[in-house]
């Protein structure tokens, strides 16, 4: 089938997807979008921390000691002074003997996953789990497994029935804290207790729960106690904390084995110092009392829209492609941006806005946008 062809069919699907520039970004956490001025109710800025001030100088004050570029890749002459600490920051915050970070999320994922498993091993996948942990695990030639949504009798099934056949063969359990798109939480405790049970490894995405959840910012594991108990702490440096990149928290040995083979890690140009001198300053202020003061903030917002919901991502699950788009406009034509979110980003037939929340959105806002969902619904 010939691109245009293609193009048409995702269209009669209520599929096509283009791109649209903002032109800026205004005051209060709104957008210029399209000629309209919108309050973004899209972004994964959490806790407002892409416009902090502090933030800001420190991003310049790393572009003045350090330069706009790495220059180079990690192990040739890429890694500056900001990167191994920000490193030894992330490591001690996650309670693991080192990390290393890479330029998103997704390079995190690439980059992992195929140097903990490959031939004659198995990954085991939340159903929901995220594209970027799917494509990794396909990628590392491991036999791939996928378990019920959060169900853990399935997973305990799988793992079950994978041990026993092959008793020698490497099992990694691949999770999220907080799901992109439902933004419920995964029954972690279970989860590892399984793992423990039959030898498996366990690496959890805690991209929309770092800055988020935890007594300093650090995560669904921190704030249960579980650091300690989990192999690979994967997270993002691009939502709540606000810049960009990703990074894995793991033992030394891990470290180590995939900084020296690790191909989307090794054959790439390092991300910026300056962002990583920035990234210091964004998780020191995730840690104060300053960032916990925002993740109340931002906890207030999201009960007045949700109550007891627990992370800023809230779905309103609305069912077929065009009443998700339907919708989505409405909305824009009252002054809120909220994108309706369709197969493949989820299952077919669960199309949805997706309303992520922020510190930074007036609580006046909130209450009008609620009025707004409330005949949609």
């Amino acid at each position: 089938m010939k691109p245009r062809q293609q193009l048409e069919h995702l269209a009669q699907e209520n599929l096509l997807r283009s791109l649209h520039s903002i032109a800026h970004t205004v005051e209060d956490f709104r957008i210029l979008r399209d000629g309209s001025e919108l309050w973004n109710f899209a972004s994964n800025d959490y806790l407002g921390l892409s416009r902090h001030p502090q933030i800001s100088e420190s991003f310049i004050d790393g572009i003045k000691l350090y330069g706009t570029g790495a220059s180079a890749s990690r192990l040739i002459t890429g890694t500056y002074s900001a990167h191994t600490e920000l490193e030894k920051i992330l490591a001690s915050a996650k309670h693991t003997e080192a990390a290393l970070t890479f330029g998103s999320g997704y390079a995190t994922a690439l980059s992992t996953i195929p140097i903990i498993v490959g031939k004659g091993d198995y990954v085991i996948l939340d159903r929901l789990a995220h594209a970027s942990l799917i494509d990794a695990s396909r990628h590392s030639q491991a036999t791939l497994r996928v378990f019920p949504h959060n169900d853990v009798a399935g997973l305990e099934s799988l793992l079950s029935k994978i041990r026993s056949k092959h008793p020698g063969a490497r099992i990694l359990v691949v999770t999220e804290s907080i799901f992109s798109m439902d933004g419920d939480l995964c029954p972690l405790r279970e989860i590892i207790e399984l793992c423990e049970a039959n030898d498996a490894h366990l690496l959890l995405d805690e991209a929309h729960a770092i800055g988020v959840r935890g007594p300093s910012g650090m995560g669904l594991a921190e704030e249960l106690g579980l650091q300690d108990r989990i192999d690979f702490q994967m997270g993002t440096l691009s939502k709540a904390v606000g810049l960009s990149g990703g990074y894995l928290a793991a033992s030394r040995d891990w470290i180590d084995l995939i900084i020296n083979r690790a191909r989307p890690f090794i054959y790439t140009t390092s991300p910026p110092p300056a962002l990583a001198h920035a990234a210091i300053s964004a998780i020191q202020l995730i840690r104060s009392e300053e960032g916990t003061d925002l993740r109340n903030k931002l906890f207030r917002n999201i009960f007045m829209l949700r109550p007891n919901h627990p992370s800023a991502i809230i779905p309103v699950i609305l069912g077929s492609n065009q009443s998700a788009l339907a919708a989505s406009e409405k909305l824009k034509q009252s002054g809120y941006f909220i994108p309706a979110i369709r197969f493949p980003t989820v299952p077919k037939d669960t199309a949805r806005l997706r309303i992520t929340v922020s510190a930074e959105h007036p609580a006046e806002i909130i209450e009008d946008l609620l009025k707004n969902l409330n005949p949609i619904k």
